[in-house]
């Protein structure tokens, strides 16, 4: 099994747990197009192997991954190309997750922001640090939450709860987000996470692979059939605000630390 990668670092060991590790901490793990190509390819790769029976997915650093990265952004904004390229590449890695056949664990031991938080949430389990925060903050920045927001928030927390939180893009602390059941399993300390959630791992990887493999095929498939109602209108509506002024106003504005002045162009 390949290991070559950039962004992210893979081991797989002989207990059928591998791991995954997004390894920029400098970038704090942003997605950039490189990032998704090699999460999605890591994923059908650990798919592809008989001997796997669980993946941890999990980060270093002080942020699990701070989203989507506006260098990306603002050339997508500009090229026809990247932006085409983007849009496949946050296809695919969606497409992995939803057709990977053994359970995911998400180690978040930090902020898990925009495309970040729609990745820990795609996973079967989620292990969070008591000061983790989990946000998806596309309309913050001018962008629909095309990336998967509109499918795995809704999942997650139900309509209500995720129209409140993917509309504003106001953050959930990690004990909120357990109380909602955003995250499943809460630890007190960002050391505390990765131990935990391989101990976990360790335990599925333990059960009968029959059993565990056709009930997360089955829930899958579910994930699936919603997917096919939204994913295809939200990567839609999410390239078009690629091009809006709004966008590069919502980027400038961060960066300046000031309010932005949205227009609707």
């Amino acid at each position: 099994m390949s290991t070559n990668f950039e962004a992210l670092s893979m081991t797989c060991q002989d207990g059928g747990v591998c791991e995954i590790v997004l390894t920029r901490p400098e970038l704090l793990n942003r997605f950039d197009n490189l990032l998704q190509v090699e999460l999605a390819s890591a994923l059908a790769q650990a798919g592809g192997d008989e001997s796997v029976r669980a993946v941890l997915l999990g980060s270093t650093g002080k942020a699990f991954s701070a989203g989507g990265d506006f260098a990306l952004m603002q050339a997508a904004h500009d090229d026809g190309d990247v932006r085409r390229d983007t849009v496949t590449a946050g296809r695919n890695l969606l497409r992995a997750f939803l057709e990977l056949r053994q359970p995911v664990i998400a180690a978040v031991q930090g902020a898990a922001i925009g495309l970040g938080a729609t990745v820990a949430l795609m996973c079967d389990v989620v292990v969070a640090a008591r000061r983790a925060k989990l946000a998806d903050t596309h309309v913050q920045i001018g962008l629909v939450a095309g990336d998967g927001g509109c499918l795995v928030w809704p999942q997650a927390v139900g309509m209500l709860r995720a129209r409140r939180h993917l509309l504003t893009g106001d953050a959930l602390d990690a004990p909120t987000a357990f109380q909602l059941g955003i995250v499943t399993d809460l630890v007190d300390e960002p050391d505390d996470v990765m131990p935990y959630a391989r101990d976990i791992a360790a335990r599925i990887a333990a059960l009968p692979p029959l059993a565990v493999q056709g009930t997360k095929r089955a829930l899958n498939q579910v994930s699936t059939l919603r997917a096919d109602e939204v994913v295809d209108l939200a990567f839609e509506l999410e390239e078009r605000t690629l091009i809006s002024d709004d966008l590069l106003e919502g980027i400038a504005a961060f960066r300046e630390g000031r309010a932005a002045m949205f227009t609707g162009r």
